[in-house]
């Protein structure tokens, strides 16, 4: 590692309630909530049936008709939010070495809206046991690959770096995030577009999360039914959406000018090896991965001024997160604030650790918990 320092110089942010940083920002600066009743398909035979939904038109958001065709919805999200986060770093891609930049982009269950409609289509809603592959449409091929996804935003950037996606469950987008710093880091890259993306509010996704019980089942109030850290929480309300950002290495971002929002300094993972769903009420291993994070950017456990939690609103979860927190930050955790944005933009699985790090990178934007 060469020990440079990694900032975010660019970001867009696609999530429920609006399209954009500025609309995403405005909606959780001001506590409104964007989850409500599923509208994409009838809920009607599953046990969860409230979601965070956006209100995307791919056109309107400068996507052709034939890229509307060509990518599942969570490819088109990462798309326009690349473009985005391009446009607001100010940077002239066109002006630097292709080599030099490198894409990542986190998603925990791909295509998931756009393999789900394409069996029906085949299957004929089911009904058929061997499908007919000749009411496909033709690139079914890059649903079932989540590789197509860095593709298609390398494409549209004109990266032609280290391309990768990550899928790493709820953590992708955070995953994503860090993998591009330490490729940075490390003198690999000069440049990262990085992010994550997903769009899984299908009915497969829906009655997988049914089957665990991991998804509220309050639907009569649905837009007070992601109630993480609450005494009623009874599950979480899956959402949707992307947050892509442009990485540089400090220097570099100083001598052009550019605006930083945040820097990057310090980044762990952990498995806690225990469970595919469940999680130890310890929260060992999170508090392991809070510590390396913290000595990687030198900085003692007081210096923390807020906590962007996952807070998904299972109690599990929420015990989990709040016992990793105190082992780590001792007594100031009583006085540091924590928080968890899915009350409002609920949880879109991969996309989610992406979207809470812009919402954080805002906050100190801002001067806004």
């Amino acid at each position: 590692m060469t020990g440079r320092r990694v900032v975010i110089t660019g970001m867009e942010v696609l999530a429920p309630g609006g399209v954009g940083t500025s609309a995403f920002w405005d909606l959780i600066s001001n506590g409104r909530t964007a989850t409500r009743g599923i509208t994409f398909f009838d809920p009607s035979p599953f046990r969860s049936r409230v979601a965070a939904e956006m209100d995307f038109d791919a056109e309107a958001h400068g996507l052709s008709p034939q890229e509307i065709r060509r990518m599942d919805r969570a490819a088109q999200f990462a798309v326009v939010a690349a473009r985005g986060a391009v446009a607001d770093s100010g940077i002239d891609l066109g002006a630097e070495d292709p080599y030099r930049v490198g894409v990542t982009v986190g998603s925990a269950v791909g295509a998931t809206m756009g393999l789900d409609q394409e069996y029906r289509v085949v299957s004929d809603s089911g009904r058929l046991h061997l499908v007919d592959y000749d009411y496909a449409v033709p690139h079914l091929y890059n649903y079932l690959v989540p590789s197509s996804f860095t593709a298609e935003v390398a494409w549209a950037v004109g990266a032609e770096g280290p391309s990768t996606v990550v899928s790493t469950g709820c953590t992708s987008g955070i995953d994503s995030v860090g993998y591009a710093a330490d490729l940075i880091r490390e003198g690999s890259v000069d440049l990262m577009i990085a992010g994550a993306t997903d769009a899984p509010i299908s009915p497969i996704t829906v009655a997988c999360f049914d089957a665990i019980k991991a998804t509220t089942p309050r639907y009569d109030d649905p837009e007070h039914a992601s109630r993480p850290f609450d005494g009623t929480r009874n599950g979480f309300v899956l959402g949707e959406g992307a947050a892509v950002f442009v990485l540089e290495e400090y220097e570099r971002a100083r001598a052009r000018g550019a605006h930083v929002y945040a820097e990057i300094a310090g980044y762990a993972t952990r498995s806690n090896a225990y469970h595919m769903t469940g999680l130890r009420p310890d929260g060992a291993e999170m508090a392991e991965a809070i510590r390396v994070a913290l000595d990687q950017a030198r900085m003692n456990p007081d210096e923390i001024d807020y906590v962007n939690a996952h807070g998904s609103g299972t109690k599990q979860n929420d015990r989990h997160e709040t016992a990793a927190v105190k082992r780590v930050l001792g007594e100031h955790a009583y006085r540091t604030p924590m928080s968890s944005i899915k009350s409002m933009v609920g949880h879109s699985l991969g996309a989610i650790g992406s979207i809470e790090i812009a919402a954080s990178a805002l906050a100190i934007e801002n001067n806004l918990v």
